[in-house]
């Protein structure tokens, strides 16, 4: 009877597990679904959060970004880390208002590459007091504050691009003025170049605009000189540019430069083709303590269709020789001259004067000299004169010799003269082109190398980058990773999808 009793009671608790309510939340955990949906939110999530610590990672190594634009706007060109690489005083740069995401920020990092020394922070001035108060600037704005020691540089947001107002383009200089203000706050000295006035139709305020710019992009201080207020050319003048003149040097400009030369000072002479030959004793006075000739009624016209623009025979590109000013751009086609003369240099004098030429630009030798400007005819006529033509030369005058016994150096006189000026101002050089003269083909790289080399500062002597359109130009094999990842990976992922869906669909 209590075996019977024992046996209900067994009974009666399986009869009433079995009829009692299942747990919802332990069925709904055993449902397949939900264990397959909860595995793939944790794989999910392992990937966002390796993801997550591989950007990490990549930030803390600054690594240069991939620029795959023809220009390079996004990364540093090798003349802008060899200005900096070598600066031993320490620089920062304060970036207000910017975010480390911007592009300028990534430029910047670059210099610290190249430079452990240079040192890029993104700051809110708002947390810099000091900062704010030193330099006057507001909460809200931005702006680069470059600084070494005691000397600083700010630049605005407006600083880093230039104007076309031709093309009505805006042009990205931010990498020329951020190489330029640490060069600048780091330099010990800064070369000063002064331009002649008084004397020629072309001024710094009005066609030479764009050049003065770059000129100062590349850490030079310019200046004017009137030279008939000062009656001397200034102490710290390191290179004299003289515009095409117009009329004849008074005595004490005659004097003033004549003194300069014979002190060493240098000058960049740029001489456009003349219709009328004045009366120029003072100016060819000064032109012939370097066995220059004076300037010929004339111009130089091509033939040959490769050595000119749009098929006009005054637009003449000359041929580059190979020379310490035109390292960079030997063997280049890209200086443009509009109507060059050609520059007559007396050879049978040179020793005598001790003066040593060295070409620089040379009109090929399908060109000719007219005289006539009433020929319109674009082929050489009968008596025009035929042949190379001298569009570009240094001639560099020895003042005092190399004295062995006191080891004192030689004295020097360099000039670097050009039969054209339209070619590095801000004119267009047809109705149709939308830039100014200077910014075509290498123009600009010419007036800076040579500028850079009268200043002593050989190591500037570079083909600079263009900054205006960008033009994506990844190699072959850069362009097939790159549609690799754009198109190949996405694809693959999908059709493995695809593959994995269809076996779990049959496995059901």
């Amino acid at each position: 009877m209590k075996e019977k009793k024992e046996k209900n009671k067994k009974e009666k608790i399986k009869k009433e597990k079995s009829t009692k309510k299942p747990n919802k939340f332990i069925e709904i955990i055993k449902k397949k679904w939900l264990i397959k949906g909860s595995t793939t939110l944790l794989l999910v999530a392992i990937i966002i959060a390796i993801f997550i610590a591989i950007n990490g990672i990549m930030q803390n190594l600054e690594l240069e970004p991939l620029d795959f634009t023809e220009e390079k706007l996004y990364s540093l060109t090798d003349s802008s880390k060899e200005k900096v690489k070598n600066i031993e005083k320490d620089i920062n740069m304060y970036f207000i208002g910017y975010t480390e995401e911007s592009a300028l920020i990534d430029l910047a990092k670059q210099y610290h590459n190249a430079n452990e020394k240079i040192v890029v922070e993104a700051i809110d001035i708002n947390n810099r007091p000091d900062l704010a108060n030193k330099y006057g600037i507001e909460s809200g704005s931005q702006g680069i504050i470059i600084e070494c020691g005691e000397k600083s540089k700010v630049l605005t947001e407006n600083d880093l691009y230039t104007y076309d107002s031709t093309t009505y383009e805006t042009i990205n200089i931010a990498e020329e003025k951020l190489t330029s203000s640490i060069a600048s706050v780091s330099s010990d000295k800064i070369p000063k170049v002064y331009f002649l006035e008084g004397y020629s139709s072309f001024s710094l305020n009005q066609n030479l605009q764009y050049l003065s710019a770059l000129l100062e992009n590349e850490v030079n201080e310019i200046d004017t000189l009137d030279i008939l207020s000062v009656g001397k050319v200034p102490e710290d003048c390191n290179t004299l540019v003289i515009m095409t003149p117009t009329k004849d040097f008074d005595d004490v400009a005659t004097t003033a430069i004549t003194n300069y030369i014979q002190a060493g000072g240098n000058i960049l002479w740029m001489n456009a083709a003349i219709t009328k030959a004045p009366e120029m004793p003072n100016v060819n006075k000064i032109l012939n303590m370097y066995c220059v000739q004076p300037f010929e009624v004339g111009i130089i016209r091509e033939t040959d269709t490769s050595k000119m623009v749009m098929n006009a025979p005054d637009l003449v590109i000359p041929e580059v020789q190979n020379s310490k000013v035109t390292k960079d751009i030997y063997n280049t086609t890209g200086v443009i001259m509009v109507n060059p003369t050609k520059i007559n240099i007396n050879e049978d004098k040179l020793e005598e004067a001790k003066v040593t030429k060295t070409d620089l630009l040379i009109a090929s030798d399908s060109s000719y000299y007219r005289t006539n400007f009433n020929n319109q005819s674009n082929g050489a006529l009968d008596g025009e004169e035929k042949g190379t033509f001298i569009v570009g030369a240094e001639l560099e005058k020895t003042i005092k010799e190399k004295n062995e016994e006191t080891n004192e150096s030689a004295l020097t006189s360099k000039l670097l003269i050009y039969g054209e000026n339209v070619f590095i101002s801000d004119y267009q050089l047809t109705q149709e082109s939308q830039y100014g003269a200077i910014q075509l083909g290498y123009n600009k790289d010419l007036i800076l190398n040579s500028i850079a080399y009268l200043v002593d500062r050989q190591e500037d002597i570079v083909a600079r980058k263009s900054t205006g359109t960008v033009t994506y130009t990844a190699t072959e094999m850069q362009d097939t990773i790159i549609r690799i990842i754009i198109f190949a990976i996405p694809a693959l992922i999908i059709l493995l999808g695809i593959v994995i869906w269809q076996i779990r669909r049959r496995k059901k």
